[in-house]
């Protein structure tokens, strides 16, 4: 089933569409318990023969899926941006990211090696494999359809292991491209399956005895509920949550430089990533220069459609769209400043209907927010950035401590002894020193604190590859007359 998706029973229906003009593209049939089964018993079918595939042969596919990968990857670009509605520009980058762990994966072989002491005791050598678990699944948000997916399955498939993936049933195309890619890189029938639904799909997935693990990226909500639900059927969890990212900026940072980091950081893929900067922390000193900077770069920036240059594109879905807009709504309520309202833009769009009808809100700044307001407490995922102002540095690392999210944060100063205390004391997973999206490169891992992160592994790195392996440790002594004969005592090390 490698190259091939997981069709759905076609008796319940999810649709499709293009953002940027409104309008359904495709109808896309959710899996029934009966998918989930077929999904999961091809993985496992297939388990057996790519555990047994020699590293060598592996790597060959992987390296050839890499190729391919790069080859395509403007397709796959436009394939994210008429589902999801990020610019093309945007859409590139993230399959580059998403690249770079394949990339590690095709040098795995190195991480999956054990240990080995020869005379642990007399004649007595004893040595550790990493050995694959079996059957994994990932369930991947909309917000990255190709790069949250390759965190996971290309050190999966390395490491061994079969997968079933459950893309996002609002961009579904991505999944079935990149299963297209690695049926052309050789990869096997059944070690890389993509099962497309909802939660009927996700529950099965949670609760199939066949299945080893989970790895999870979406809302904190849904987060916990993976978690306990799956490690209440004895999997192993890596659940990635929400995020509320503040951006922490001291009076002697280059105000300019802060700016243009709050205003790519906040309205990047239109506010529609777990790192967005969504909380702005500025000390009062420089807070009204600081906002006036960002005021003025937001006028410069263009709203429409991703496959017309623009800078940000519109959101992923109507109901989406009306939800950011309800919490602007619940902002101006709560007593915040309204410096731009992205209610009022006008979309860059391929014709009237399109600029009518797609989902579009423009970046929003407030100014003046509150810790109590909805604004700043809750994670909302589109193009609002809050400006909280503190009296220095204490009150604001003070403010990003308390808040229940610890996924990634960011300061902003020239001076080097602030910004190593920051990064000693703040409590969150993911920091960045004048770097506003501190993603990290493939080869560490990815993960938040907190209530961003449910179990203790990490995405990525070398984190990733323990994750999808297991120890065993393996004592050897060949057969040696003088070590016969009865003795129940406890064996001791001689």
């Amino acid at each position: 089933m490698a190259g091939a998706s997981t069709p759905g029973s076609g008796q319940r229906v999810g649709d499709v569409y293009d953002p940027a003009t409104g309008r359904r593209t495709k109808t896309l049939a959710l899996a029934a318990e009966a998918d989930v089964q077929a999904a999961v018993a091809a993985a496992k079918e297939a388990f057996e023969g790519w555990r047994d595939t020699s590293l060598a042969r592996r790597t060959t596919i992987l390296f050839a899926f890499r190729e391919l990968l790069n080859q395509r990857k403007g397709e796959l670009a436009q394939i994210i941006t008429a589902e999801h509605g990020k610019v093309v520009s945007d859409a590139l980058g993230e399959v580059s990211r998403g690249q770079e762990i394949v990339e590690l994966a095709c040098g795995v072989n190195h991480l999956l090696k054990g240990a080995f002491a020869e005379n642990a005791s007399t004649k007595v050598d004893v040595y550790s494999l990493r050995q694959p678990l079996g059957v994994v699944s990932i369930i991947s948000p909309f917000n990255f359809p190709a790069m949250v997916p390759m965190w996971f399955f290309p050190l999966a498939i390395a490491a061994g292991n079969t997968v079933v993936l459950k893309p996002s049933e609002k961009d579904p195309s991505a999944a079935n491209f990149i299963a297209q890619l690695w049926k052309d890189a050789g990869l096997p029938d059944g070690v890389f399956n993509v099962l497309h639904g909802d939660k009927v799909a996700v529950d099965g997935l949670l609760e199939h005895p066949d299945v080893a693990s989970v790895s999870f990226v979406g809302s904190t909500p849904i987060a916990r509920y993976v978690y306990e639900s799956a490690t209440r059927h004895g999997k192993r969890v890596q659940a990635l949550g929400g995020a509320k990212n503040h951006m922490l900026v001291l009076p002697d940072a280059d105000l300019d430089l802060a700016a243009d980091a709050a205003v790519n950081g906040g309205f990047g893929s239109a506010g529609e990533r777990c790192m967005a900067v969504s909380a702005l922390v500025a000390v009062d000193s420089i807070a009204d220069a600081l906002v006036e900077k960002i005021t003025e770069r937001v006028a410069t920036l263009r709203t429409g459609d991703g496959r017309r240059g623009c800078d940000m594109g519109p959101l992923v879905t109507g109901a989406h769209r009306d939800k950011v807009a309800g919490y602007v709504e619940a902002g101006v309520a709560e007593g915040a400043e309204l410096v731009v309202d992205g209610r009022e833009v006008v979309p860059d769009a391929a014709d009237d209907d399109a600029a009518a009808e797609g989902f579009w809100l423009g970046p929003t700044l407030f100014d003046k927010v509150g810790a109590d307001m909805s604004i700043y407490t809750e994670e909302i995922f589109g193009p609002v950035l809050s400006v909280v102002r503190v009296g220095g540095y204490q009150e604001g690392l003070d403010l990003i401590n308390a808040n229940r999210y610890g996924n990634g944060v960011a300061i902003f100063t020239n001076d080097g002894g602030a910004a190593r205390r920051f990064r000693n004391e703040v409590q969150v997973g993911m920091v960045g020193i004048n770097v506003p999206v501190p993603v990290p490169v493939g080869y560490f891992s990815f993960g938040g604190w907190k209530q961003s992160l449910f179990g203790d592994t990490h995405a990525h790195g070398t984190e990733g590859v323990h994750f999808f392996t297991r120890g065993k440790v393996v004592t050897e002594r060949w057969l040696d007359p003088s070590h016969g004969g009865l003795n129940l005592g406890f064996p001791q090390n001689d």
